[in-house]
Order: structure tokens, then C-alpha cells, then sequence
């Protein structure tokens, strides 16, 4: 007498022989590393930049060099009124000092700050941001200062935000800075709805991030 098979025996007998069978996938030729974007052309970049950085909200000043870019900032720095200059990047500290430009270089008076000059650890194309790290940039002047004033260069731009990462990994090998953003335009006012029906939606301003943001960009790429 034969023995009766049932439904659920056969559902189990299929699984276990599709479980040891392996089947060729339908997908291999997929490529999971080339970008998905078009390609940028080496002329556009910093077009690319600028027209995605200006989108986001961010003022762009092109600066012909060094000396250029302080003449620029000291205008808008006298246009702004600004007493309360804060910068915790050596680099940029000594550039303001031999300018003549008074700051701040430690956290005292930092609830008076208002606009934190620094620079960058590259600048991407695609976004329109703005990398910046631990290491070069405090946390606490991305946040707290009302308004930020970045001082990059030309050289620094890259096209993708995986090739500002990298940016990072070759220069800091394993030491990878304990904390990196991306800055794209300034914070943006928010909508919250009204918990009274017919009232207007209440407006959240000065949220965590500059309002204003002002990049100076010095292009370091030309031949004299």
C-alpha cells in the first residue's frame, strides 16, 4: 500500500530542493560602484558648485587671491557691524591677525559670537555643502554662531560627497575626526501646524545652524 503524501510534506520536499539548488542570478551584470549621476566635466565644477551652493541659500564671493579675499571680508565684516569675530582654526586665526582683523580665539565670550569665520575640508560639487570636520572646525561655532563665513579654496573642490570622504581618509588615514557635516545653505525656517484650527502655522526660526552663510572662494588654481 502506497503511503499518502500529503499537502504540506510536498510544500517541504520543494523548499528543501530549492534550498540546495542554486540558481544562477538573473542580476550579475549589475554595477553597484559606478555613480549614478552624469559626469561632471573639469571646466564645470566650480559652475556646478556655485549654482548649487547659491540654490541652497549660501553667498558666494569669488576672490582673485589671498589678499583680494581680506579686502572683501573686511567690507562685508564693516557693512555687518561686526565686534564679535570668532575663530578657533589656526590657520584662519593667523590669516585674520596678519590682517589686522580682531577675533576671538577660545570660548570666553562665546554667548556674544556673532559670526564664526573658518575654513573647510573640501567642498562639494553635486550638493552645493560644505565638509567640514572636527579636526579644523569647532562643532559648537557651526551651531552656535548666527552667521558663518567659510574662507575655502578652488583646489578643494571634489565632486561627490563620497570623494570628500575620501578627502578625509587620505588625509587622516585611521585617525578619522570624531565628528563631520555637511553644511548646505543656512537653516531654513520651519512650519510647525497650529494646535488652534483657522490660526496660521507657527514659524520656528534660528534652529541649530547659521542663518546666514557666506562662502569666500579664492580661486588658488590660476597661473601668474
Amino acid at each position: 500500500m502506497e503511503q499518502q503524501v500529503t499537502s504540506k510534506e510536498k510544500i517541504l520536499k520543494k523548499v528543501r530542493l530549492a534550498l540546495n539548488t542554486k540558481s544562477k542570478s538573473l542580476y550579475q551584470s549589475i554595477d553597484f560602484e559606478s555613480n549614478i549621476f552624469a559626469l561632471f566635466k573639469e571646466e564645470t565644477l566650480a559652475e556646478t558648485f556655485v549654482k548649487t551652493f547659491t540654490e541652497s541659500g549660501g553667498q558666494f564671493v569669488f576672490c582673485d587671491n589671498q589678499y583680494d579675499c581680506i579686502d572683501k571680508l573686511l567690507d562685508l565684516i564693516e557693512l555687518k557691524k561686526w565686534k564679535y569675530i570668532f575663530s578657533w582654526e589656526e590657520s584662519i586665526q593667523n590669516l585674520l591677525s596678519e590682517s589686522g582683523i580682531s577675533h576671538y580665539a577660545s570660548k570666553d565670550q562665546i554667548e556674544k559670537v556673532q559670526v564664526a569665520i573658518s575654513g573647510c575640508e573640501a567642498l562639494i560639487a553635486r550638493t552645493g555643502s560644505v565638509l567640514v570636520s572636527s579636526y579644523k572646525n569647532s562643532r559648537a561655532m557651526t551651531v552656535v554662531a548666527p552667521e558663518q563665513v567659510f574662507i575655502v579654496k578652488r583646489s578643494q573642490l571634489v565632486p561627490e560627497i563620497k570623494d570628500g570622504l575620501q578627502v578625509l581618509k587620505n588625509k587622516y588615514g585611521r585617525k578619522t575626526p570624531s565628528l563631520y557635516s555637511f553644511i548646505t545653505g543656512p537653516v531654513k525656517t520651519m512650519e510647525l501646524p497650529s494646535e488652534t484650527p483657522g490660526q496660521m502655522p507657527a514659524l520656528i526660526q534660528n534652529g541649530a545652524g547659521p542663518t546666514a552663510l557666506y562662502l569666500f572662494f579664492i580661486d588658488d588654481t590660476k597661473t601668474v
